[in-house]
């Protein structure tokens, strides 16, 4: 790094004397000429980087060259120094600055020393964002040096959609911030903030970026990419406030840095509150207009030369008695004590050492405006208080919807030992005058202390403290939405079995829908079993399980669910279906309808009637749950808590996230598979998704990974992204391939006639293109040198990936050389060289979801009224919260086990888990403790996991 440097300080002088010909093209070659033969090692590296940049990204340097000499221009006449000392004032700063980011992120890519390369776009992008403040205040140029010299992190190739943000310059280092706010190591954060700049997925990244992430799950990446973002939003907000200021001419030194400092947008609004436009001003303004502000100052600086007699004008509203100064001068001090950064910590510290309580009561008016099942519900919250240290978060997003409704009040009550203790510091330390105090001016300064506390810090308080649990809380309702959507996504699929769907109704009767193994489907019907039609309908049912022999029958859990459910058992009981051996289970149909009626179910079944598509909806969940699901909106899978009073663009692009990570990390079959499920592949989206198919129906199927390259809006990036997770079945390509050589042959005579042929030859690459066994494996085409390596080492032949002759001579290296050996000798980290190894191993039929739990088959029923206490039973997890689980234990109503019986001893040792709680699909045995008749209330204990 030192000779960067110094390549630094050459090139920048350089640079900026040769400005003064304008001619900005020419300099930038000859600066770049002149700094090369600096040494030979950073000189190849940074002319390849120059070279290839100059091509198509020189009008943008021309651009921010130009700019950076006007406003050397301007300064040169305004101040009338001299250009070089001008030169030199800004070069100091900038060398630090990249020492800085230098050192910042050593760990991680080692061409850090490229500063120059993915500068120019984002340059120009601040130039068109604020380029007429520039002139205004003094600091402006090593600002702008620093933002266009120092990206965050690794130059871009990509250029193109990148929203660089870190422009935005703050106080505070965003890679430090990041860290301390999501206690993952600065050096991790470092390279994310690159990953993410660089448009990689979170699904791409959690899988073949393991070494430079040190290994964190998908769950742990998406948390630092929202807090990234609100980062970057604050420091936005924060410049957008700063040009507004500067445009007002508000902005004073002191204001700048209290601005520079904020970290959350709660801080923002609390300092730029008094300064947005339509306020009437604060009390501590109107006293400044009326001149009081040199006598608060000489309150602190110099008491025994002030003489507050001398500021009443007995004419003027606000200075005309002893009071109204005193009042003036004491509301000025307030203002400065509540904006002082080290005032602010240490009141903030303070509260950390007490006990902090939120408490909530109910509201007056509330008795009258609110219904009573409403105020009911709320009864826990009607007298509830808590230390905030200790308050669960959904009894926060409770306690918030009962304060929305205003069937509650809340408020927050910070102890009078936190006022009086910082009283005392504030007059005796931070804020001790420099002289001896007459008494009447002690007493003023003690009342503005606590007028400081009283009127502006404490609110600000109890905005924090509720901005924050909310915001906590919020995060975590999203992220066990997010969880529990994971859970129920990856639901093992049922294969080989034809299945029934029922989609169960009173009236309008039930909807049946039998679909094949291939989820093709073979039949649908209407049957009316609850209108006293149950024989007649019974001999139907009959006649369709033997016809198509599907013993396995699917009931939505909707309206009439029990009842068709007790109906279907009934029968079974009786043996009514013999020979046949048909069992039955029950499925959430949320979202069904909803899906029923969308422009896809439209397309994907054109003849059917939206309510029969429902039933074939339903049968398809149970067979492949994900290829079903992601087709609806994640919010409408009904799996969440409080999910319409979070945040809902947070919500939505958590959720999407997730069905992106689940759909990719079970992969696809590119040959096979829907346009739906398409989208949801890392790197792809709807347009990509639609070229895929339509090359796919165009060319017949694809042959390899490589061909992918072909498809229209697939660029490198979202080849990159996109490779690993695509799958192609080898037996499928094989069979293809053998049928196309006979063609292949008769087109081969052709291609010897001319022009014409020449045309028709245009196929011929597809023919010479050949399938390759590694794409049906989970290894990324960036590691297929390093796998064709490790083949050839172990002995290997691609042909036998997943068998078990390949297991057995993975692990006979693996135990003589160690998985840190192999590595090493093949130059390669051991989590890629993992990765190969289980790319390798994995049977062909490999499903990350076989893990996950199945559909829970039944024969018979259970009512609400047969339960007692102490019976036991089994049950499947329908959604988890954090304050318990429910459980479907087929009576009607979900029981509830408290999280208090959750313990580690009674969960599965076999299955990897991500926290202590369950998730929706697992089964469970559980036994009654408490059953509510009136209120409709199964309280259950867990006994263990099956």
């Amino acid at each position: 790094s030192s000779e960067s440097e110094e390549e630094e300080e050459e090139w920048e002088p350089k640079s900026k004397i040769a400005k003064r010909p304008r001619l900005p093209k020419k300099n930038e070659a000859k600066t770049k000429k002149a700094a090369a033969p600096r040494s030979t090692v950073t000189r190849k590296r940074v002319r390849k980087v120059a070279i290839k940049e100059e091509m198509d990204v020189s009008l943008p340097i021309t651009g921010t060259e130009d700019n950076r000499m006007q406003l050397l221009n301007l300064k040169e006449e305004d101040v009338g120094t001299k250009p070089k000392t001008l030169n030199q004032k800004p070069e100091v700063p900038k060398k630090m600055e990249m020492n800085l980011f230098q050192g910042k992120n050593v760990k991680s890519f080692e061409s850090d020393e490229k500063p120059s390369t993915s500068v120019p776009v984002m340059g120009n992008q601040v130039k068109h964002e604020k380029s007429e403040e520039d002139f205004a205040v003094d600091e402006p140029p090593l600002k702008k040096i620093k933002s266009t010299t120092c990206p965050e992190g690794k130059p871009v190739k990509n250029l193109g959609g990148n929203k660089v943000k870190e422009e935005f310059e703050m106080n505070w280092d965003i890679v430090q911030a990041l860290s301390e706010i999501t206690n993952v190591e600065p050096w991790v954060c470092a390279n994310l903030i690159r990953l993410f700049q660089e448009e990689n997925t979170i699904p791409f990244i959690a899988r073949y970026r393991k070494e430079l992430i040190n290994n964190l799950e998908a769950d742990a990446l998406r948390e630092v990419q929202q807090t990234l973002e609100e980062l970057r939003t604050v420091a936005k907000k924060t410049h957008t406030m700063i040009q507004k200021l500067k445009k007002e001419g508000k902005l004073s030194g002191c204001l700048l840095t209290v601005l520079l400092n904020c970290r959350t947008l709660e801080e923002l609004d609390h300092v730029s509150a008094p300064y947005k436009s339509g306020s009437k001003g604060t009390k501590a303004q109107r006293a400044k207009q009326l001149g009081l502000e040199p006598a608060a100052l000489s309150l602190l600086q110099n008491p025994m030369g002030l003489n507050l007699l001398s500021y009443i004008r007995p004419n003027t509203k606000g200075l005309s008695t002893i009071q109204e100064v005193e009042a003036g001068v004491q509301h000025i001090l307030a203002d400065i004590f509540a904006k002082d950064k080290d005032t602010l910590d240490f009141v903030r510290k303070l509260c950390q050492q007490r006990c902090i309580f939120i408490q909530s009561a109910l509201a007056k008016v509330s008795s009258k405006s609110a219904n009573e099942k409403d105020i009911d519900k709320f009864q826990l919250y009607h007298a509830f208080s808590c230390n905030i240290k200790n308050i669960q978060h959904h009894q926060i997003l409770a306690i918030n919807r009962g304060e929305n409704l205003k069937i509650l009040t809340v408020k927050v009550n910070i102890p009078d030992g936190v006022k009086n203790e910082f009283c005392w510091w504030c007059v005796n330390e931070r804020w001790r005058p420099k002289q001896f105090l007459k008494p009447e001016l002690m007493r003023i300064l003690r009342n503005s202390v606590e007028d400081a506390y009283k009127r502006l810090i404490y609110p600000l308080l109890c905005r924090e403290f509720r901005s924050k649990l909310t915001s906590d809380a919020e995060k975590e309702s999203v992220m066990m939405f997010g969880r529990n959507l994971r859970q129920l996504l990856l639901t093992s699929p049922v294969r080989g079995r034809t299945l029934m769907g029922v989609d169960p109704g009173y009236k309008h009767g039930c909807k049946l829908a039998i679909i094949s193994p291939t989820s093709q489907i073979l039949h649908t019907d209407v049957v009316y079993l609850h209108s006293g039609q149950g024989f007649r309908e019974a001999e139907k049912i009959k006649s369709l399980l033997l016809q198509y022999s599907c013993s396995t029958v699917v009931i939505g859990n909707g309206t009439a669910c029990r009842e068709t459910e007790a109906y279907f058992a009934d029968l079974i009981m009786r043996k009514y279906f013999a020979p046949l051996d048909v069992v039955y289970c029950i499925v959430s149909e949320a979202g069904a309808s909803i899906y029923s009626v969308s422009p896809e179910a439209a397309k994907e079944m054109p003849d059917l009637d939206p309510n029969l598509r429902s039933a074939v909806s339903i049968a398809r969940r149970v067979q492949d749950p994900l290829a079903e699901l992601v087709k609806i909106e994640p919010k409408h899978i009904g799996v969440g808590m409080y999910q319409h009073d979070v945040s809902q663009t947070l919500l939505k692009a958590t959720l999407d996230s997730v069905v992106e990570e689940c759909v990719s990390f079970v992969g696809v079959d590119i040959n096979i598979c829907s346009e739906i499920l398409l989208r949801h592949i890392a790197g792809l989206n709807a347009n990509r998704a639609k070229n895929i198919i339509e090359w796919r129906e165009k060319n017949g199927p694809f042959i390899n990974r490589e061909q992918l390259k072909e498809v229209k809006g697939l660029g490198p990036k979202s080849f990159q992204q996109c490779a690993g997770f695509i799958r192609f079945n080898q037996e499928y390509i094989k069979t293809f391939c053998s049928n196309k050589k006979t063609e292949l042959g008769s087109h081969a005579l052709l291609t010897k006639a001319g022009a014409l042929a020449k045309k028709k030859s245009k196929p011929a690459p597809c023919a010479s293109r050949q399938p390759n066994p590694l794409d049906q494996t989970c290894i990324h085409p960036e590691s297929y040198n390093i796998a064709t390596r490790f083949l050839s080492f172990i002995g290997g032949n691609a042909n036998d990936i997943g068998k078990p002759d390949m297991q057995q001579k993975v692990n006979a290296v693996i135990q003589k050389e160690g998985l840190e050996g192999t590595a090493k000798r093949l130059n390669t980290t051991v989590h890629t060289l993992q990765l190969i190894i289980d790319g390798l191993t994995q049977p062909e039929s490999f499903d990350i979801r076989t893990d996950f739990d199945k559909p829970d088959f039944k024969r018979s029923i259970v009512c609400f009224e047969d339960l007692s206490v102490g019976t036991i039973l089994t049950g499947k997890v329908e959604n988890a919260t954090p304050f318990g689980v429910f459980v479907d234990i087929g009576v009607g109503r979900a029981g509830l086990i408290p999280m208090r019986n959750i313990t580690e001893a009674k969960l599965s040792k076999v299955k990897k888990r991500r926290s202590l709680g369950l998730g929706p699909g697992e089964r469970v045995e559980v036994k009654v403790l408490n059953v509510d008749i009136p209120r409709l209330r199964i309280t259950l204990d867990l006994i263990r996991v099956l």
